[in-house]
């Protein structure tokens, strides 16, 4: 297999990528509110042009570790939907105005980005990067990925095991 290739045959060109906080995502979209948006996956393929925000949610997940230890994630989910309507296109603006609806949501936390897209499955990648140009917005998506986090005790060379 080729070091582009990962196990389930995604194409894998990009690093690992932790989600942009939603102060740099509004900062950015509020230089140039008429510019449409534009999503781009790791594979540098654009969803499509007349995709909708439908959901700007905070996201909570709560839940233990296999080695016991309690922990908690929470982000800024945005789920996006394609329909019908090909003409329709996003713009910077529209989706500052999804934000500040969701205020009372998100609250004063200044959460990692998420993007939600269903392809032949539901979906969740972080929004890595969003970058102007001069006819668009560029919201790059970067790779979510497991992790045992509890390496300590699952090793083998501790003895332990956790599971």
């Amino acid at each position: 297999m080729s070091s582009t290739t990962e196990s389930c045959g995604c194409p894998s060109p990009l690093p690992l990528a932790t989600g942009l906080p939603i102060s740099a995502l509004k900062a950015a979209l509020a230089t140039a509110p008429h510019l449409p948006l534009t999503v781009i996956w790791t594979d540098g393929e654009p969803i499509e042009a007349h995709f909708h925000v439908t959901e700007v949610g905070r996201v909570q997940r709560d839940f233990v570790d296999c080695g016991g230890t309690v922990r908690r994630v929470v982000t800024c989910l945005l789920q996006t939907w394609v329909g019908d309507d090909t003409d329709h296109r996003l713009t910077a603006g529209k989706l500052l105005k999804a934000f500040a609806h969701a205020a009372p949501i998100l609250g004063d936390e200044d959460l990692p980005v998420e993007i939600e897209y269903e392809a032949c499955n539901v979906v969740q990648l972080v929004l890595a990067e969003v970058r102007p140009e001069t006819d668009r917005f560029v919201l790059q998506l970067g790779k979510k990925h497991t992790d045992c986090l509890a390496k300590e005790l699952c090793l083998p060379t501790s003895g332990k095991g956790c599971c």
